[in-house]
């Protein structure tokens, strides 16, 4: 699988992903102005920022929004593995809690807005998570190569000589070609 190293936007990406970060700080800081006193894992009608929430969730928002922005600020392969990890776990909260939507198992008052929202900032993570990747000019020039190389493993390997060829006017040196045994 190809991820770029160093890539020349990794830092555009990390500030997106700092951005879903603030988002989730800012939307668990007025969930939890609107659901302070109500119980851990109420499923009243309670929205912020026009999702539905609760005070767990909100408190999960909190949390998760403040690790987010510090990996992109502290960047390397550390924000790189955290926003892969992160969009993989968004993506698939998002899906579980779209199957335990009508559920007592909505533990954290989801509705479909809030697993698209979840989808969304996940992908933003992943996104961020696969152009993040970061190492030293050698690791990027192999790297390079091998994103150049067409056939990546495979374009490290000799061909053997032959005497068939797709391209007929190709001439290989250490090859005799049947052609020349007819003329000699």
């Amino acid at each position: 699988m190809h991820l770029p190293i160093n890539h020349r936007l990794s830092g555009f990406y990390r500030f997106l992903a700092a951005l879903a970060g603030i988002f989730l700080i800012v939307f668990g800081i007025v969930g939890l102005a609107q659901t302070l006193g109500d119980p851990l894992f109420d499923r009243a009608d309670v929205a912020a920022l026009g999702l539905r929430t609760n005070l767990a969730f909100s408190l999960l928002s909190i949390v998760v929004g403040a690790i987010v922005p510090l990996g992109a600020f502290i960047g390397g392969n550390l924000a790189h593995y955290l926003n892969l990890f992160g969009g993989g776990v968004f993506w698939l909260s998002g899906l579980v809690m779209l199957v335990l939507l009508q559920t007592d198992a909505n533990i954290f008052n989801f509705q479909v807005a809030t697993c698209i929202v979840s989808f969304l900032i996940g992908t933003l993570l992943v996104l961020a998570g696969l152009y993040g990747k970061s190492g030293t000019a050698e690791e990027e020039q192999a790297e390079d190569a091998f994103r150049h190389s067409g056939r990546a493993a495979a374009a490290t390997l000799t061909t053997p000589a032959h005497h068939l060829s797709a391209h007929p006017d190709v001439r290989h040196s250490d090859v005799k070609h049947p052609q020349e045994d007819a003329a000699s």
